[in-house]
C-alpha cells in the first residue's frame, strides 16, 4: 500500500487520494533502529507554528509502528512535503498537555485520529518534525 501512496505523492506533487483525500500528506524517511536501512513511511500531519506534528497512531494498534521507534533511535530524519525534501529532527513531545492540545489538531484535521484513541490502551505518542 506505501509504494502506490509514495508513487501517488510523487506524481500529483505531494497530493494524495483514497484514505489520504484532503489530508495533508508527508513521506518520512527514518533509518531503521536494528537494520540501519532507510524506511519511507506516509503520514498525515499537521502544523504548529514552523513544526510539523505526526501522531504514531497507527490506526490504533496496541503497539506504536516501526517508524516511531526507528526515530526514536534515530532523530533525525528526512521530510518531504508537497515538492520540498529537507532535513529534520524529530521530538517525541512528552509534555501531556502540549501532546494532548496537539493531538487534538490532529482530531481536527482528520477525524480518524478521535477513534485511533479509542481503540488502543496506549497513548498515542506525538512527534514534532523541525527543520
Amino acid at each position: 500500500m506505501n509504494r502506490g501512496v509514495v508513487e501517488e505523492f510523487h506524481a500529483n506533487k505531494g497530493v494524495v487520494g483514497g484514505m489520504f483525500e484532503g489530508k495533508n500528506v508527508l513521506l518520512l524517511t527514518t533509518i531503521g533502529a536494528k537494520s540501519g536501512e532507510e524506511r519511507l513511511s506516509p503520514l498525515v500531519y499537521t502544523r504548529d507554528g514552523d513544526r510539523l506534528v505526526i501522531a504514531a497512531s497507527m490506526g490504533g494498534a496496541p503497539k506504536n509502528p516501526a517508524w516511531f521507534h526507528n526515530l526514536v533511535a534515530n532523530p533525525k530524519v528526512t521530510v518531504e512535503v508537497g515538492e520540498e525534501t529537507f532535513d529534520a529532527t524529530a521530538t517525541v513531545i512528552t509534555d501531556r498537555a502540549e501532546r494532548d492540545r496537539l493531538y487534538a489538531g490532529m482530531i481536527a484535521h482528520a477525524e480518524g485520529f478521535a477513534d485511533y484513541e479509542k481503540k488502543t490502551t496506549r497513548l498515542i505518542p506525538i512527534v514534532v518534525l523541525e527543520r
